[in-house]
């Protein structure tokens, strides 16, 4: 089990002891930071956000709350006052380390531009106030940016992605006529979850093949979404709604893989990997239809490292068997283990003998310094909102994968444990018996996730899945027989003008 070395602590020592002093420290409005994509006009999501660090008077950033009530606020507004707009803003989340994340939700769009001011008592916060200079539109006017490459510069995506290169590396042309002839005889029978999609002109069209289609609605509003924000490739392709990867054929045989879209892949599958419906969908309904989303659950992390209940911590279904393992080994080892099964539904039988836990909420779950993480049916979608906690992830070795896994190092971002979780107890002592290790790997793990996991790197993602996707199409998409437009929603409670200039054709 590898050590981490003296040298490398040194610089969590001394944030330590700058952190220490912060509680006295008094917060300076001038020199406090303010940075983020809410603050670009140009970047259009359903929850707009950006973030502050405080710093106090000598320079120095916090990094910890400031003492005492919270005293930042934001305020946000039309520049003109003949506009009325509606936008939500709560109140700043505290995210415990001297940052603050602030989000807002609008409702229609402002011609004119907005004002953003944030405010440190009475007194604006570094080049506060920001001007958004209009138009900024809210998540469901349908106004796309129909040159890509300044859609992708306007919300810095990487310019790399690895999971995506690795997946299509499979896939140096793709054969619609093929997938044409094979999907619906492989994948698409009455048990399957397969939806066939064609984007064209930057319409969604599609058609559900076999009966468990439902999670549909999940895709359509993510495609939806998209095409409101940015001009889309024409492509034809076909999404798995189900839990499990589905082409396991190889690169060398004849026929070879076909380019099924999942959520999820894993070490013995050739699908091409979107971020799940899970963390999509809390992105689009964060601040209305869901709890917990990539941006709440920052500022619901729990007490402090040092109050934290030194245990490792489980809730979940009965989805797989080491679960219910996990359960044993926390009645025969309480001092290290609080897991319980909140569920039955794969393992009824046992339920008399282990006992069904009652619900908790999930930012319950960071009164506890360990999580365990261990795979559902497939990869368990928690483990996103698990790494943005500030509790060290103990994660259990798995063939199953999100979009985000490749760029998460083992002994730097989570602590692995074995696939028979052999070495869960051993792992969780470890963790206790060097405090400090620990710390650090949990606070490297949530700041990547926090880089991984922001609601516009995931509309980056989707793009860049849908432009390799379209390079390497050997035909033209086209609307099937049997195919549905998927409208865009209705909102005639929001006004929405589109006012980007589009050349005429005698420009063009």
């Amino acid at each position: 089990m590898p050590r981490l070395p003296r040298a490398a602590l040194l610089p969590l020592q001394l944030a330590l002891l700058v952190g220490a002093g912060a509680p006295e420290a008094s917060v300076s409005a001038p020199r406090s930071l303010v940075w983020g994509p809410g603050l670009r006009p140009g970047v259009v999501l359903p929850v707009r956000y950006f973030y502050l660090q405080a710093v106090d008077s000598e320079g120095l950033n916090l990094t910890r709350s400031p003492p005492g009530q919270t005293l930042f606020k934001v305020v946000i507004k039309s520049l003109s006052p003949k506009e009325l707009v509606r936008i939500h803003v709560p109140k700043p989340l505290d995210r415990n380390d001297g940052t603050f994340l602030v989000r807002y939700r609008m409702y229609e769009t402002v011609s004119e531009g907005l004002k953003i001011e944030v405010l440190y008592g009475d007194e604006h916060v570094a080049q506060s106030p920001y001007i958004l200079k209009g138009p900024v539109y809210h998540e469901y006017c349908e106004c796309p940016e129909e040159d890509p490459q300044a859609w992708q510069k306007t919300l810095s995506c990487p310019t790399e992605e690895p999971q995506i290169a690795k997946d299509f590396a499979s896939f140096p042309s793709i054969n619609l006529q093929q997938m044409l002839n094979e999907v619906p005889k492989r994948f698409g029978d009455e048990r399957g979850a397969i939806v066939h999609y064609t984007i064209l002109n930057n319409h969604i069209y599609r058609r559900s093949l076999g009966k468990y289609t439902d999670f549909k609605m999940f895709s359509d509003e993510i495609l939806l979404s998209l095409a409101r924000k940015v001009l889309l490739p024409d492509i034809e392709f076909y999404i798995n709604l189900g839990d499990w990867p589905l082409e396991h054929r190889k690169v060398n045989e004849t026929p070879g893989p076909l380019p099924i879209v999942s959520w999820c892949g894993s070490l013995d599958s050739r699908d091409i990997i979107l971020p799940t419906y899970d963390i999509s969908h809390s992105t689009l309904e964060a601040m209305r239809g869901v709890t917990n989303d990539l941006l709440s659950i920052q500022g619901n992390t729990g007490p402090s490292w040092i109050n934290k209940t030194e245990k490792a911590f489980f809730r979940g279904r009965d989805s797989r068997e080491e679960r219910l393992q996990l359960v044993q080994m926390s009645k025969e080892n309480p001092e290290l283990l609080d897991a319980g099964i909140t569920g039955y539904f794969f393992f009824q039988e046992k339920e008399k003998e282990l006992g069904k836990a009652k619900l908790i909420g999930f930012f319950d779950f960071f009164k506890y310094k360990y999580q365990v993480n261990v795979d559902g049916t497939v990869a368990a979608y928690r483990y996103p909102y698990l790494m943005l906690g500030d509790s060290l992830v103990l994660k259990q070795d798995s063939t199953y994968y999100e979009h985000f896994y490749m760029t998460l190092k083992p002994w730097k971002h989570y602590v692995p444990i074995k696939r028979n979780l052999s070495d869960l107890l051993e792992k969780i002592k470890w963790a206790k018996e060097n405090d400090e290790e620990a710390k650090k790997i949990a606070k490297e793990g949530q700041l990547r996730a926090r880089d991984l996991l922001q609601p516009h790197r995931l509309y980056c993602y989707y793009y860049r899945v849908f432009r390799e996707y379209a390079e390497r199409q050997s035909s033209k998409p086209e609307i099937r027989d049997g195919m549905e437009l998927v409208a865009q929603p209705d909102d005639d409670t929001s006004v929405c003008q589109c006012h980007r200039e589009r050349p005429s054709r005698e420009e063009l």
